[in-house]
């Protein structure tokens, strides 16, 4: 009897064991069933083998793109950052949410998610009227800093197809875009989460509700029985970590985007799930554009999965184009060496010179989310601003990514559809000055150049300078063609261009004709050591800006 309850015993013992290694083979066959594996290829996940990149001739010539920046956070149109802004006590996001939706403790951001229906959505129109306006290329938010994706999601639950609009938001932009013949890009943000929803941890310090925790604490177990039962607020949140130092700050994470001067540096797990989440996206959608909104690369220098994810970008890419590569990744405070390795951008801002390799800026007529408040006060910016920020960028080897705040519902106001309206009015007769040229010797002249700032961190010199005016004039070339671009129009009506005066080291040919683009009618001009003056026709049209196509003799 001890026998068999021994050898029972044993039995048992071993069964357990079994079932224990049973188990853990199960969990590690489920993470490698679930990890996406990295291309292999011509790139490396390395700095020095990412210096074969080449810019494609493809964005080269665009110039132009448009990006819809939407996400759940445009649902209560209060403005850029709301996912965070929320949670910071006496703020005025703090104060919206209170009044709009209730204490963050009980309504808080996953729950802001779930009232986004994107009911008025139409890709299909909205990316047609970019196209009419001139865009070369189309770009979509994936995900946010709010940690919430965009598209059918393998490895993120709270997803726009499970929660919220139940669409996949990215797979509607890219079947509008590739309708529209136009290369579609994808913003992805989220590598940011771990630092910027920090403040969801915290509580009031005053008031009725203090010390009472936001819902940035909430688990899997809190939601029995609630509308999100079965979802992990931790996987949106991200919060199951430290904070990093003077997070109840919220000013402090600025200093701290790249991981430094006290950021807590994320998990493995969390960069690991990173890098799946976007490698998953990159092969279910084929971006020809990956924009990053990081310094350098996600994640970087703390961890190497946003090289990685460079390298199956490339790789992938090159694939599909049978060996050539089409693709082109974006990223933000880049050293000179870096910025071999894939294009540079600069947010809200501008470069003063013509930079050796291309890059791009990146802006918005409104907030980046879309504000009611800036509807309602008319201060979009007008189509005039952003041709000469075009101008001005195209002149210096760069290209303009322009963002139309799109609303909670999924549609744009008709105070940016006039805006959008006039850029395309404005490219119709003039867009042979832009698409497809490349800088000239000098990017332009005039007295905005005297006054152009600087610029701060990633960007952000955008209107800090002088305004432009008829004397700014912006250069592109195009073969042994050169278009001038007066960003404003003369009083008396003659463009003076000092840089194409008679002996000009700049332009030494002799001038054949000029033309306004658009039209093949031939411009009174005299040519002296002052400059090449220029007549408009009396019965011109008052535009935003008025390009001059130079033809040589």
């Amino acid at each position: 009897m001890k026998r068999r309850t021994a050898i029972k015993g044993i039995a048992g013992a071993a069964s357990a064991m079994w079932l224990t290694q049973f188990a853990n083979a199960a969990r590690i066959q489920e993470y490698i069933n679930n990890e996406e594996r990295v291309a292999t290829g011509v790139f490396k996940p390395s700095w020095d083998s990412l210096k074969q990149y080449h810019v494609p001739e493809w964005f080269q010539d665009a110039k132009f793109g448009m990006w819809a920046h939407w996400s759940p956070q445009c649902q209560p149109e209060d403005g850029d950052w709301y996912a965070r802004g929320m949670y910071q006590e006496g703020t005025e996001k703090y104060k919206f949410h209170l009044e709009k939706y209730g204490h963050p403790s009980k309504f808080g951001f996953k729950d802001v998610i779930n009232q986004w229906k994107a009911e008025n959505w139409h890709p299909d129109e909205i990316v047609s009227l970019y196209k009419n306006a001139g865009a070369q290329y189309f770009v979509a938010l994936a995900n946010h800093h709010d940690n919430f994706d965009l598209f059918n999601s393998k490895h993120q639950s709270w997803n726009s197809t499970q929660i919220g609009p139940k669409k996949d938001i990215i797979g509607g932009w890219a079947k509008a875009a590739k309708k529209q013949g136009l290369p579609f890009g994808v913003s992805i943000h989220a590598a940011h989460t771990w630092r910027w929803m920090e403040s969801a941890q915290l509580a009031d310090k005053s008031g009725p509700f203090a010390g009472m925790p936001y819902d940035g604490n909430l688990t899997k177990a809190d939601g029995k029985g609630l509308w999100w039962d079965g979802f992990d607020p931790q996987e949106l949140y991200a919060q199951k970590h430290a904070l990093s130092a003077n997070s109840a700050n919220p000013s402090a994470i600025n200093s701290q985007w790249n991981w430094g001067n006290g950021a807590l540096a994320p998990s493995t797990a969390y960069c690991e799930k990173f890098l799946n989440r976007t490698i998953d996206l990159i092969n279910k959608y084929e971006p020809d554009l990956i924009y990053f909104d990081d310094t350098a690369l996600p994640l970087w220098p703390v961890s190497d999965v946003g090289l990685k994810i460079a390298a199956h970008f490339y790789n992938t890419n090159m694939k599909r184009h049978n060996g050539k590569l089409n693709a082109v990744l974006n990223g933000k405070i880049l050293t000179e060496e870096q910025q071999k390795c894939m294009v540079w951008d600069i947010e809200r801002g501008q470069s003063n010179k013509i930079e050796p390799f291309v890059w791009q800026t990146d802006t918005c007529i409104g907030d980046w989310h879309y504000d009611r408040r800036i509807y309602n006060q008319k201060r979009y910016k007008t189509a005039k601003t952003v041709i000469h920020t075009l101008a001005d960028v195209v002149s210096k080897n760069g290209n303009l990514l322009l963002n139309i705040p799109v609303r909670g519902d999924g549609s744009i106001d008709e105070l940016e559809r006039t805006v959008v309206e006039g850029i395309g009015a404005w490219m119709k007769n003039s867009s042979e000055s832009i698409f497809g040229t490349r800088p000239w010797k000098v990017f332009g002249e005039g007295p905005a150049i005297a006054a152009a700032a600087p610029l701060s961190a990633q960007g952000f010199n955008e209107g800090k300078g002088k305004p432009f005016g008829a004397q700014d004039i912006r250069f592109t070339a195009k073969g042994d063609i050169v278009y001038a671009i007066a960003l404003g129009k003369p009083v008396d009506g003659k463009i003076t261009i000092k840089s194409m005066a008679s002996g000009s080291q700049y332009y030494q040919k002799e001038i054949g004709r000029v033309e306004l683009t658009g039209t093949k009618q031939p411009l009174n001009i005299n040519r002296t050591t002052d400059g090449l003056v220029v007549s408009l026709p009396d019965n011109v049209a008052d535009q935003p800006a008025y390009a001059l196509k130079v033809i040589p003799g």
